[in-house]
C-alpha cells in the first residue's frame, strides 16, 4: 500500500491543546468494524457501548519528565534535549534540538552538565553529571514531552494531565493517549456492567512517532519498544475468550502488545521483551476484539493500524465525520471505539 493512501485533509484549530475535564467527558466515535454508520458519544458513555462480560486492557506505563532545555558552554546556546533510554553508567541516548559536536558541554543546571559523547545520523549519547541521582534530578527540573503540535509550553499541569490513571512503570516519552479518558467514576461504572479492566506495560518510544517515509509503507521498519504481559493479564483474556467475552484493547500499544504475544490456538502468553510489529491493512487480528484510540496524525503508523482493524474505507469515514463535527484530535483530543 502507498503512504498516500493514508492521508487526509485537516484543520489544525482541532488540535487539542488541553484536555476535558472531566477526562471521561471527552467525545467518543463508536465505529462500527468494516462497515455502518458512526454515532456521537461521550466516553463516559463506554459502560453502556460494551457488552458485559469484556475485558478492557490498558497501557500502565509512566511518562517520565524527559524533556530538558540546556545552553552550550561556552557559547550559551540554546538546545533541548529529549532523553530517550539508558546505554550504560550515566550515559543517554537523546535527540537534541540544536547543533552540536562531540566533546560539547551543555549547563543543565547550576551545577548540571551533558556532554556529547557521540553524535551521528543514527544517534546522540550524551554524559551526565549531577549531584543528584537521575531520576530525582528529572522529576525536578524536567519538563513532560508533549508533542511538537501542541504549540505550547508544557506546565505543572501536564504532569498530572499527560499521565493515565493508571500510569505505573517509568519508562514511557509518551502517553498512552487512550486511557487519558479514563476516571475513577468510569472504572466503577464498568464493574458495576461486569466489564474488567487488566493492564499490559509497553513503554512508548521514539519508533512509534518515527515518521514514514516510504512510498511502499511495507518499506518501512518500526524500532523496537519494551512491553510486558503479566501472568495476571494473559490468564484474564484467556478466560475471557473462552467464555465469548470481547478483549477491548485501550490504545494502539495495547493492541500492538496482545497482538505480538499470541501463540498457537489464539491465547496470550505472559512474557516480556521487544516488539517491533507494524500492523497494515491485511493484518489478522487474533486477540484483539475492540479497539479504543485517539485520532492520529496522518500518514503515521498508528493511523496504519488503525485503518488495519476499521478497515481503510471506514477509518477515512470516520475521519471525516469526526472533521466535519469538530472532534477534538491527537494526544489531549477525543477518541473513538471500534467495535
Amino acid at each position: 500500500m502507498q503512504l498516500s493512501d493514508f492521508q487526509f485533509s485537516f484543520d489544525p484549530s482541532l488540535i487539542a491543546l488541553h484536555p476535558i475535564r472531566p477526562r471521561d467527558h471527552a467525545r467518543l466515535l463508536v465505529v462500527p468494524r468494516g462497515q455502518g454508520r458512526c454515532s456521537d458519544q461521550h466516553v463516559f458513555n463506554l459502560p453502556d457501548v460494551l457488552q458485559p462480560g469484556d475485558l478492557v486492557v490498558v497501557n500502565d506505563t509512566r511518562v517520565l519528565p524527559v524533556r530538558l532545555e540546556g545552553s552550550k558552554y561556552p557559547s550559551g546556546g540554546k538546545v533541548e534535549l529529549l532523553v530517550l533510554r539508558s546505554t550504560g553508567v550515566h550515559q543517554w541516548e537523546v535527540l537534541i534540538k540544536g547543533k552540536v559536536r562531540v566533546g560539547q558541554r551543555i549547563c543543565l543546571e547550576a551545577d548540571a552538565w551533558a556532554t556529547v559523547v557521540e553524535r551521528s545520523q543514527d544517534r546522540t549519547i550524551i554524559t551526565i553529571e549531577s549531584p543528584q541521582p537521575w531520576m530525582e534530578f528529572l522529576e525536578q527540573v524536567g519538563q513532560m514531552p508533549l508533542p511538537p503540535y501542541i504549540k505550547r509550553e508544557p506546565t505543572n499541569e501536564d504532569r498530572h494531565d499527560y499521565q493515565t490513571m493508571f500510569a505505573r512503570s517509568e519508562g514511557a516519552i509518551a502517553a498512552p493517549t487512550a486511557g487519558l479518558h479514563f476516571t475513577s467514576q468510569l472504572l466503577d461504572a464498568l464493574t458495576l456492567r461486569n466489564i474488567q479492566v487488566a493492564k499490559i506495560t509497553l513503554h512508548v518510544g521514539p519508533g512509534t512517532f518515527r515518521p514514514v517515509t516510504a512510498t511502499n509503507i511495507h518499506d518501512h521498519r518500526m524500532e523496537p519498544e519494551w512491553f510486558e504481559i503479566s501472568e495476571e493479564t494473559a490468564t484474564a483474556i484467556s478466560e475471557v475468550k473462552q467464555r465469548g467475552g470481547r478483549v477491548v484493547a485501550v490504545g494502539t500499544t495495547v493492541t500492538r502488545s496482545l497482538e505480538s504475544a499470541v501463540e498457537e490456538g489464539g491465547l496470550v502468553s505472559a512474557q516480556q521483551g521487544e516488539t517491533n510489529l507494524f500492523v497494515t491493512p491485511g493484518f489478522k487480528f487474533r486477540v484483539v476484539d475492540v479497539l479504543m484510540t485517539n485520532f492520529h496524525l496522518p500518514g503515521t503508523t498508528l493511523l496504519m493500524l488503525l485503518s488495519a482493524f476499521a478497515g481503510l474505507d471506514q477509518s477515512r469515514a470516520a475521519y471525516e465525520h469526526a472533521v466535519k463535527e469538530r472532534y477534538r484530535f491527537y494526544s489531549y483530543g477525543d477518541a473513538m471505539l471500534i467495535q
